[in-house]
């Protein structure tokens, strides 16, 4: 096997296969390999080697030279992930860790490489940040409530229909870093995607800057929600029942009451999701995902409750 040369070094996969994308645009043959560190631990993030023959080696490095981001000390991918930083308010230090809270379990099937990792650890982390920022905010924002209120508002804000929306205004779906099967079946635009990647993100940012940056995102991107929650009362604010409404508008409608069915229950113990058919007549009308039996059946009736006004209005 002939002998090849390192030229380019990074943390980050995605940066190594850029790298590489280059090298071949100009006729250079370019292999990535990996240098695993002694831990299990996927945060431990390990070097990325571009490797060329020698004789390639001076003009590849010129080539890469060339397509440095001088703003980002020679990060050749950084302009990627620009137009999220902007929008998110944050520049990170280590990009490999906004790389991370990107990436979903069906891009780490597709890789070979073995230097890529799912963001499902990321997301178990940014679960707990987002839940005491959140507790923080309305501990401050509505002293004159009890406990049992602040909680009932905490669980709304922080549901995952309320996650998905916040992500989508940031465009967070188009960053994500996904296998060729997911891509396909229109994985960037799957609530329980972006919803689990925007918890991924807060943990990266949480990571990279400590937990002030961290809970100053919060803050920013759940302003809204608060101010809302003030105007209309803590009680009332993000808390549709959407199973109570579906149920509402059959019978004033003259409709039978809507059946819940679980469809499946996907993924490991530590980390389970559930699927949730709702029917009406027999009839399927939607279905959707929830980290709960309750939180699926609420957004699975929500999206037939929508389904079935357009489907009258018509």
């Amino acid at each position: 096997m002939r002998e090849l040369v390192d030229i380019f070094s990074t943390q980050s996969p995605i940066e190594a296969n850029v790298v590489k994308g280059l090298l071949e645009t100009h006729g250079i043959h370019a292999v990535v390999s990996s240098s695993m560190p002694l831990t299990s631990f996927p945060m431990s993030l390990h070097a990325m080697h571009v490797r060329v023959t020698p004789e390639d080696a001076t003009r590849a490095k010129q080539i890469i030279d060339s397509h440095r981001d001088e703003r980002t000390a020679g990060d050749v991918s950084g302009a990627l992930f620009e137009p999220l930083e902007e929008a998110i308010g944050y520049r990170f230090k280590d990009r490999g860790l906004l790389e991370h809270a990107l990436t979903h379990r069906s891009r780490v099937h597709e890789d070979a490489s073995g230097g890529v990792f799912d963001n499902e650890s990321l997301e178990f982390l940014g679960d707990s940040i987002l839940g005491f920022a959140v507790a923080d905010l309305l501990f401050r924002e509505f002293p004159q409530h009890n406990e049992g209120q602040k909680s009932k508002l905490r669980a709304s804000i922080v549901s995952a229909t309320s996650l998905a929306r916040l992500g989508e205004k940031i465009d967070l779906g188009a960053f994500l870093i996904l296998g060729r099967g997911e891509e396909k079946t229109g994985g960037r635009r799957k609530q329980a995607l972006i919803a689990d990647s925007y918890e991924a993100l807060i943990a990266a940012i949480y990571l990279d800057g400590g937990i002030e940056p961290a809970r100053g995102f919060v803050e920013r991107q759940f302003s809204d929600l608060i101010a809302e929650a003030r105007r209309s009362g803590a009680e009332a604010a993000f808390t549709e029942d959407y199973k109570s409404a579906l149920q509402e508008w059959l019978q004033s409608n003259d409709r039978g009451l809507p059946v819940y069915r679980l469809i499946a229950e996907i993924g490991p113990a530590h980390h389970r999701r559930f699927e949730v058919e709702v029917l009406v007549g027999g009839v399927p009308i939607a279905r959707a995902e929830g980290k709960s039996k309750k939180a699926a059946a609420q957004s699975a009736a929500k999206l037939a409750l929508e389904r079935m006004k357009v489907s009258q209005s018509q």
